[in-house]
């Protein structure tokens, strides 16, 4: 039987230290803040992230270089016989793309998930990935489950303010300043490639309800007869984070239901304040 490593990169929120215990490789998301090159979770920490978003500084994302890819991959490949990596979603980035051309250099070792998840629902791939793999399969098949259950996932999220969304491109000057002055929240959705607006509700109480509601349509009809991994995100403080996990479980009684910070890529685009709610369908292994 094969030995295969499990790789994520960042977008997944798992650290580097708790990859370690997992016993699986990071690749850390490169940064750029005010043209100085950073590395999530290497040379930048969360909070050192927000405060640099906090002073208004210059933040854009990137994609590893194919040179950091291509060494993480020879490096796995010395002690492992294949290796699967699951990035973020090509919806949402190029670096999936480009790994699955620089895979080839590999003689069919390296497989590349698109599994067009983000965040929390990528993490889970993930832990569904390392459990596929202890249980005794193989490469293949794990990558055919992880490709059959790609859009079987939601998220929602909504924000604190408008202005990393007008920074963006996602709304307009006008949209935003309207929206402050009036207390419009946006709740959007990743169903799958990319971001796109849900709804627009007054006040935070509103963003939650419309999340929750979402939600539970998505687990009484999509996800109907199925099993499903809840979750929230938040990029908010822990304790408005620990109010909302409360909320949600009050909601969805009998859920276990993990809690995690949002990817920084995610992040950069959402700023800081913002909730979230996921769920992934269960996969039966």
């Amino acid at each position: 039987m094969n030995k295969i490593a499990i790789m994520t990169d960042s977008n997944s929120g798992i650290t580097q230290k708790e990859a370690e215990r997992l016993g699986i490789r990071v690749l850390p998301m490169p940064f750029f803040i005010n043209d100085e090159l950073f590395y999530e979770d290497i040379t930048l920490t969360q909070e050192e992230f927000y405060q640099r978003l906090a002073e208004d500084a210059d933040i854009s994302t990137s994609q590893p270089s194919p040179a950091d890819v291509m060494e993480l991959w020879e490096e796995l490949l010395e002690e492992y016989d294949e290796v699967i990596h699951i990035p973020m979603s090509s919806g949402l980035s190029s670096s999936c793309e480009t790994a699955i051309m620089l895979a080839k250099e590999f003689d069919g070792r390296v497989h590349v998930v698109d599994n067009q998840r983000i965040s929390v629902t990528q993490r889970q791939s993930v832990m569904d990935a390392i459990a596929m793999r202890d249980k005794g399969m193989s490469a293949d098949e794990i990558v055919d489950v992880l490709m059959r259950e790609k859009l079987e996932a939601s998220i929602y999220i909504t924000v604190d303010t408008l202005k990393y969304l007008k920074k963006g491109g996602r709304i307009t000057p006008a949209a935003a300043a309207i929206g402050t002055v009036l207390n419009l929240k946006p709740v959007l959705q990743i169903q799958g490639e990319k971001l796109d607006a849900f709804a627009k509700v007054r006040g935070i109480k509103a963003a939650k309800k419309t999340m929750l509601d979402a939600m539970e349509k998505d687990i009484r009809e999509r996800f109907a007869g199925s099993q499903v991994n809840l979750a929230a995100a938040y990029t908010c403080t822990e304790e408005e984070a620990g109010v909302w996990k409360r909320e949600i479980e009050e909601r969805f009684p009998g859920y276990e239901l993990e809690m995690d910070k949002l990817s920084l890529s995610v992040s950069c685009h959402i700023g800081p304040g913002a909730i979230a709610i996921t769920c992934s369908r269960k996969i039966e292994i």
